[in-house]
């Protein structure tokens, strides 16, 4: 099962975000595949005004991990992983615990997280001719 949805008019974004958010269903974790500046971050940000996240948000890509809290007190994960050079970096940073957390997981620059996910939304955000599609899928491995 996949959705495609075109996010290249920002306006765009809330609705993208809503149909992603329920297309996901109950899985928590959520990849981002995508070129540096496709908007991985901006859409992250989107999902989390979706799920009525109070206070900032900003990219993680210093501090590897921002917590978020909703309004209902539930916490949010927002990892930029593009820094990180081993998984051994991702096992000090505790990533085993915030995935197990039942919370919202979503990664950026993902590659070294794979090997400690069996199921995930694999969302890739696609660039062609100034038009951005984003594209989600569920995997799950046996």
């Amino acid at each position: 099962m996949s959705l495609r949805l075109d996010i290249s008019d920002s306006l765009l974004h809330p609705q993208a975000a809503g149909a992603l958010l329920h297309f996901i269903g109950k899985q928590r974790i959520i990849v981002f595949e995508a070129p540096m500046g496709a908007g991985k971050t901006t859409f992250i940000k989107e999902l989390c005004r979706q799920l009525s996240v109070t206070g900032s948000m900003s990219s993680p890509t210093y501090s590897i991990v921002n917590e978020y809290v909703t309004n209902t007190g539930q916490k949010i994960f927002h990892f930029d992983l593009y820094r990180l050079k081993s998984s051994l970096e991702l096992l000090e940073l505790g990533f085993e615990e915030y995935i197990a957390a039942n919370a919202y997981v979503f990664i950026e620059w993902p590659e070294l997280a794979f090997p400690f996910m069996d199921s995930y939304i694999k969302v890739t955000i696609e660039v062609n001719k100034n038009i951005r599609y984003l594209c989600a899928e569920i995997i799950t491995e046996l």
